[in-house]
């Protein structure tokens, strides 16, 4: 199991929180697309380091085109020499609609043929394959030498999709290298949901799960105290029911029997009433989201409800300072 980081976009911190991931031997930071641009703080942590992988966790594609992602995921794959990860995710349609004013429609069909338009775009590139694809929603048949990077020496970059439902689930099985499980999973919908969906999507078109890979951000925080825990389980309570609110995340609440919180979240989170909704979370439903607890706790939690499936984690147990997170990421990556 690999170790992976959250690193924030704020340009000023990126440098020395990337330098601190790669000292204590963490495997791979990754950026999210929530205030800032994913892509260009992942330039100063390409800049600042040397081993680690560079992920986005993930960048909105459908605010962007299939060409704008291919030559921003090539920079920054040729620039770090081979360590870059284009993770991508859909966002929800009032986002892409009213926030970034592009185009929603079958998010599933659209992000499949999204990620083979980037792929056909880095076969030109790097294959010399003839720019040829034509699809319901993204059409690209122009590319002339003078717009094809020759810097390719270190090979396309993976690309890994974020989801939840089953359709995006079985998009990323069949057409991405890995999936980036959302953080609003549990462990049951994972192996019992997830799992087989991505193997029988996989068997299906030919595939192998030894060139797949399955990577989660932890729903956990850290407490080292009392004080610190009561702070924590409130706060893994926001994030449970922000995510709760969302439509698309429904069926994960529906596979315990909890499906009836989604329409009243969804209805306060309309009102602005964030911090009540939190209050609508009981602590069954945190416990079995998350966990809040010190650093070792939390690793006994992945190692226990993940261990044997995961490929990668992103989790920060360095709380206590960097001996007791050395040997932390030793026993995950054990799992």
């Amino acid at each position: 199991m690999k170790i992976d980081r959250t690193v924030r976009t704020d340009l000023d911190k990126v440098p020395g929180e990337v330098r601190e991931a790669e000292a204590l031997g963490h495997d791979g930071i990754a950026t999210a697309e929530l205030a800032n641009d994913p892509f260009l703080a992942l330039v100063l942590a390409a800049e600042h380091s040397e081993k680690v992988e560079l992920a986005t966790a993930i960048a909105v594609a459908f605010a962007r085109s299939p060409m704008t992602l291919a030559i921003q995921a090539h920079d920054l794959n040729a620039y770090s020499k081979g360590r870059f990860i284009l993770g991508l995710g859909s966002q929800i349609k009032p986002h892409i609609t009213k926030r970034f004013s592009m185009p929603w429609s079958a998010p599933a069909a659209r992000m499949k043929e999204l990620i083979q338009a980037v792929q056909a775009i880095w076969a030109c590139w790097y294959d010399g394959a003839r720019l040829d694809f034509h699809g319901e929603h993204y059409t690209h048949t122009l590319m002339t030498p003078m717009f094809t990077p020759d810097n390719t020496q270190y090979g396309k970059p993976k690309i890994f999709l974020a989801a939840v439902g089953p359709k995006m689930t079985e998009t990323a099985a069949e057409v991405a290298d890995g999936l980036l499980v959302h953080a609003f999973t549990t462990p049951s919908y994972f192996r019992e949901v997830t799992v087989p969906t991505v193997k029988k999507t996989m068997e299906a078109a030919g595939r192998k799960r030894a060139d797949f890979e399955f990577s989660l951000p932890v729903m956990a925080a850290i407490a080292t105290n009392d004080q610190e825990l009561e702070k924590a389980r409130f706060s893994l309570k926001k994030r449970i029911s922000f995510y709760g609110s969302t439509p698309n995340y429904k069926p994960v609440l529906d596979h315990h029997g909890w499906g009836d919180l989604q329409p009243e979240l969804n209805m306060m989170s309309k009102q602005g009433l964030w911090d009540e909704m939190a209050h609508k979370i009981p602590d069954e439903v945190l416990d079995t989201f998350g966990i809040a607890g010190t650093p070792a706790q939390v690793t006994d939690w992945v190692i226990e409800n993940f261990g044997g499936e995961l490929d990668r984690v992103t989790v920060d147990v360095t709380a206590n300072g960097p001996d007791e997170a050395k040997e932390l990421m030793a026993k995950l990556r054990a799992a």
